[in-house]
């Protein structure tokens, strides 16, 4: 199967060479971009959910904000303007608190996880085609136990509260 571009990701074949042993193999890849995700925080300390149809998945999943960084973008900047476009919230002051890569194995890309505090709504979500998002709000401590019975599964979510967490 030859190498494919896709529209948020290509996927291409390379050789790679093992360090300690010198054997070569050849490699499937998927090139992405990089991505952020925000857990943003009001001044109430509540943090700003979304719930979106995810097709993998096949189900609407709860998350938080989040998507790719554009060509030319800053991660700081991406994180800013998703969490404006699917929410409406704004906030002053920015924290990176994460820097992952989302499965080496197989992706070249990096997920930047971004603490935004005293976010507020500003305005109202400006939502790309087909997205279809609902967004609500729930203490650390609801994100946690929904996190525990398997409400929030998305792995990378769940990689931001950890970086949270342990910061």
């Amino acid at each position: 199967m030859p190498a494919a571009e896709y529209r948020v990701f290509k996927t291409a074949f390379v050789d790679g060479v093992h360090p300690q042993t010198g054997a070569t193999k050849r490699f499937s890849l998927i090139e992405a971009v990089d991505w952020i995700n925000v857990i943003a925080m009001t001044p109430e300390q509540r943090v700003v959910l979304i719930r979106q149809f995810r097709v993998g998945a096949e189900e609407v999943c709860l998350e938080i904000p989040g998507g790719m960084i554009d060509p030319g973008e800053a991660p700081a900047e991406a994180a800013a303007r998703e969490l404006a476009e699917e929410t409406g919230y704004t906030a002053p002051h920015w924290e990176q608190i994460g820097d992952l890569s989302p499965n080496p194995a197989i992706q070249t890309n990096r997920l930047y996880t971004f603490l935004a505090r005293d976010a507020v709504q500003t305005s109202a979500p400006r939502l790309e085609g087909s997205e279809v998002i609902e967004t609500e709000t729930a203490t650390l401590a609801e994100c946690h136990a929904a996190i525990r019975d398997g409400r929030i599964d998305h792995a990378l979510v769940v990689a931001a509260f950890a970086h949270l967490a342990f910061r």
